[in-house]
């Protein structure tokens, strides 16, 4: 057990050091069974987080993100969260300005993260399988770059689906009423 714990923390610290030496844009700490962001990355990353505009938290076991991550990474373009125990965004989220894409499917998120539309860049936000029942169709249908959002395999409610087609401009995608998600 100590063991693959070690080896999951040397993991996370050789693709951080990587992104520190190689002045990567990209932090990818996918699959490294992580259950928060760990604190001591804010350190290592002070001197580049400007020039991150990617991270990857894919297929961890996080339950939540912090007010700090949002906002020490303010720069995001893009940010990767799907596979983790998410239910709800910090408020903080508002922070991410230049963030083009998010993805948070695979999740536990029950409310449509609201704060997503107040992002002036958001152009695609992925909340497959999930379970929202409900959308703030009017919110996303004023969001100026919203491109796509994919909420396929979540329990939608049947107004959702009757009123988001007339008032959107840009791809929902959705699942037929009743349809399940593959098995993970």
């Amino acid at each position: 057990m100590l063991r693959k714990m070690g080896e999951a923390v040397a993991r996370v610290a050789r693709k951080v050091n990587e992104t520190v030496e190689s002045g990567s844009d990209t932090l990818d700490l996918a699959e490294c069974k992580l259950v928060s962001f760990p604190i001591g990355i804010y350190k290592v990353l002070r001197n580049v987080t400007d020039q991150i505009h990617l991270i990857t938290l894919a297929n961890n076991e996080l339950k939540s993100l912090t007010s700090k991550f949002m906002t020490t990474f303010c720069q995001l373009r893009e940010l990767r969260l799907e596979g983790n125990f998410l239910h709800r965004l910090p408020n903080e989220v508002s922070t991410l300005q230049h963030l083009k894409a998010i993805d948070l499917s695979r999740n536990q998120f029950h409310d449509f993260p609201e704060q997503l539309t107040t992002l002036p860049a958001l152009e695609t936000i992925n909340l497959e399988e999930n379970e929202i029942v409900d959308v703030p169709v009017e919110k996303l249908a004023a969001m100026p770059a919203l491109r796509s959002v994919n909420l396929r395999f979540n329990p939608l409610n049947a107004e959702v689906r009757v009123i988001a087609p007339p008032l959107i401009k840009f791809d929902m995608l959705m699942s037929p009423e009743g349809a399940r998600a593959p098995p993970r």
